[in-house]
């Protein structure tokens, strides 16, 4: 079975990570930061980019880069506002009322749950890069005031990634996890999240090993987003009453230069009392090109933002209320979530709770290490901590009167079961249908509908006299089941709510397929790219290297080779710019052998400079010998054999390690073995032209010495082989022959 890790799915930036041992790390991503932007895009060529690459292009591409999808996952198009539809790319309903987001380079529409799991395989690739082993299961975080349709689509998200997901929890209670794991005494932790997009508090008992959440309360629409949104909106008023343009309305680029300003000035004012928000050439008119250039103040920045605060301070007092406690009574405050860095936010929670919050944890990382040792708890690694959640909102059921029977309030912990008594509303009525709705509405059509199913085979009998018993099971993962029984006949039908999201289950299967397909075709494209990169980066080491030889060893030495290696990378340009994948890896093959060539050449050469002596030069320009004699004794054959000296002679029962070739052949295929190393020159024609023939390359070296340093001129250039066990055989060469003698 692979690893299981623990997954923050954020509006903003995702975070993903692992138990090691009994302690949880954060685990980087490809790009070398902890935090991956939850951002998908598509550029020119249609090629998928995730994370940081996609935020690079939001400007010049905005159609195609697609962020803030965690506001759209699970919803109704009618249930959006009309700030969450307000982004660079476009956001429209499909035929049965289900939000669909077109990509104009690919010319199709993705579900908000397709792009989330394209985050969700890129966060799940970085960790198998990292652990060296495959991803199985993730723990995924929601917010604490996702419905259940939006817990059902995160879920749809992660398995059309590839993933099971072992379980969905609450943001706040993974926070509490990371924060309370070692704590021995109970506390009473208010744990505030603050996102880019969405906004939970909840209330936690912490001691002894035991998480229990007392009461949980949020604003799913509410988040880092809407503060930028502020700025925005500032900004684009200023140029409206200068200009007479609306840039929100008139150029996608422009509000994409608007929103990375706004969200640039935000995170400034967090750390200074004012900041400048330059944009040069935001648009153009007739009369030439239009630029912002103001100065935007905390104090201004805080008196635009004053409805969000008063936002945030309802959830406040609706959990304190329902948890029955007092501020007086709360013990810590964590404060979870990038935008909690924001000077008011943080007053307001300093105000309203009367202690200073704490902020030892980073708020970017806590809810992903939070699922991590979740992920640890379901698989056996962590022991002796128990986590008990609770259910965000009311579940209940459509009466006759249209009116909402919970059975299940909110802040219920979970798992739990509940169950009431119904009867029929009209007489000899013989089937009843159940619809099952989650909210805190009073009447059932401005509530969540979660399902219907009908129990039929009811007597017939006068009305309010048959007994149906409805009941509610909800487990730890948040999977509804719903069973109504008749008491007399004993009929029962049930209903397992988990299909609420808005994609059914054959759109997940097809989603399902597609990424698969989507990852192959991904990967394709990937080594292709990679491996033309490869194949520039060897041309660029290729021409450098013959450089350094040249200006190391003279262009006589590295002629050979410059005129092979520069043949090869013609072939491999040529096959770069016909796109034939064949010859590029033929031609890369090829280029690698004469690179090798190449450095293995000059790194016998320096080997011999630096092992060669004074004393040992002059022995051996007196006597002829090779440093290599002194290594390995002469081969005692004899010196007119036929065989030994005929160019291709037969293969010997030792031979060298060189890849196929003869032992004593020169280093380029079929010459003869005695031939000098540039083609057609004579074998004792010295290196550099019109230089006597017999005059020796260097001062005070041997007339009949080869043209490398201190070598033997009939010894091969390759690398001395290994001390064979028993002599080769290979001819003597006497020191006492005549010049006379011309045994060739």
């Amino acid at each position: 079975m692979g690893k299981v890790v623990g997954i923050d799915l954020g509006t903003t930036n995702s975070v993903v990570s692992v138990m090691e041992g009994e302690k949880p790390v954060v685990i980087a991503n490809a790009e070398g930061t902890r935090t991956t932007p939850s951002v998908v895009g598509f550029n020119k060529d249609g090629e998928l980019v995730v994370g940081q690459l996609a935020r690079r292009q939001s400007v010049l591409n905005p159609q195609n880069t697609f962020y803030a999808l965690k506001r759209f996952i699970g919803r109704k198009y009618t249930e959006l506002t009309p700030e969450s539809k307000r982004v660079a790319y476009t956001v429209r309903r499909d035929e049965t009322g289900n939000v669909r987001i077109p990509c104009p380079q690919l010319r199709k529409d993705f579900a908000p749950e397709e792009l989330s799991a394209k985050v969700l395989r890129k966060l799940v690739d970085d960790a198998e890069r990292y652990l060296g082993d495959t991803v199985t299961g993730a723990v995924i975080t929601v917010p604490a005031y996702f419905n259940d349709s939006q817990r059902q689509a995160t879920r749809d998200a992660g398995r059309i990634a590839g993933l099971e997901v072992l379980r969905i929890i609450n943001e706040p209670t993974a926070a509490s996890l990371a924060y309370g794991l070692d704590r021995q005494n109970t506390q009473t932790i208010m744990v505030f999240d603050l996102g880019g997009g969405t906004f939970d508090v909840s209330l936690l008992d912490v001691g002894d090993g035991v998480f229990e959440v007392r009461a949980t309360s949020g604003d799913t629409q509410l988040g880092g987003n809407d503060f930028d949104r502020k700025i925005v909106n500032w900004l684009a008023e200023q140029f409206l009453e200068a200009e007479g343009i609306d840039l929100r309305k008139s150029d996608r680029q422009a509000f994409q230069r608007l929103t990375e300003a706004a969200e640039k000035a935000k995170i400034e004012l967090s750390g200074v009392p004012v900041t400048d928000i330059n944009l040069p050439f935001i648009t153009a008119t007739e009369e030439g090109p239009k630029h912002i250039e103001t100065r935007l103040t905390r104090a201004d920045f805080e008196g635009l933002c004053g409805d969000l605060i008063s936002r945030i301070r309802r959830p406040l007092k609706r959990v304190l209320k329902d948890a029955g406690v007092s501020p007086m009574q709360i013990d810590e405050v964590v404060l979870v979530g990038g935008s909690t860095r924001i000077p008011m936010v943080q007053g307001l929670v300093r105000n309203f709770i009367g202690r200073e919050p704490n902020q030892h944890v980073n708020p970017d990382e806590v809810v992903a290490i939070g699922a991590a040792i979740q992920a640890g708890i379901l698989s056996g690694n962590v022991k002796d901590v128990l986590l008990l959640d609770v259910t965000p909102l009311s579940l209940g059921l459509e009466t006759i009167s249209g009116a909402t029977k919970k059975l299940i309030p909110r802040n219920t912990t979970i798992p739990v079961r509940r169950s009431d008594i119904f009867s029929t509303a009209e007489n000899n009525q013989t089937v009843v249908e159940v619809h099952i709705v989650q909210g805190e509405r009073e009447m059932a059509k401005d509530n969540k509908s979660l399902g219907r199913f009908k129990l039929t085979g009811i007597p017939p009998a006068p009305r309010g006299i048959p007994q149906v018993q409805v009941a509610f099971d909800l487990d730890a993962n948040g999977i509804l089941q719903v069973t109504a029984v008749d008491k007399t006949t004993g009929r029962e039908q049930s209903i397992v709510v988990q299909e609420t999201s808005t994609l059914s289950s054959s759109e997940v299967d097809r989603m399902v397929k597609e990424a698969e397909e989507f990852a192959q075709q991904d990967r394709e494209r990937r080594e292709r790219v990679e491996k033309r990169n490869r194949s520039k980066a060897l041309i660029d080491q290729s021409q450098r290297r013959l450089r350094e030889v040249t200006l190391d060893f003279g262009s006589q030495f590295a002629s050979y080779y410059r005129r092979q290696i520069e043949s090869l990378i013609r072939e491999l340009e040529d096959g770069l710019q016909r796109d034939d994948e064949r010859g590029i890896d033929r031609a890369q093959a090829d280029l690698q052998d004469a690179l090798y060539d190449l450095n293995r050449e000059v790194r016998l050469q320096f080997e011999e400079e630096e092992e060669d002596d004074f004393f040992g030069s002059i022995k051996r320009t007196i006597t002829g010998e090779s440093k290599r004699d002194e290594i390995y004794p002469p081969y005692q054959n004899d010196p007119y054999d036929y065989e030994t000296y005929s160019p291709n002679p037969p293969r010997r029962s030792y031979e060298p390690p060189s890849r196929g070739r003869d032992p004593y052949e020169a280093p380029s295929r079929g010459r003869d073995p005695y031939e000098a190393p540039s083609r057609g020159r004579d074998p004792y024609e010295a290196p550099s032209r019109g230089r006597d023939p017999y005059e020796a390359p260097s001062r005070g070296r041997d007339p009949y010495e080869a043209p490398s340093r201190g070598r033997d001129p009939y010894e091969r250039p390759s690398r001395p082989p290994r001390r064979p066990s028993r002599p080769p055989s290979r001819p003597i060469y006497e020191d006492d022959w005549d010049d006379d003698d011309d045994w060739f």
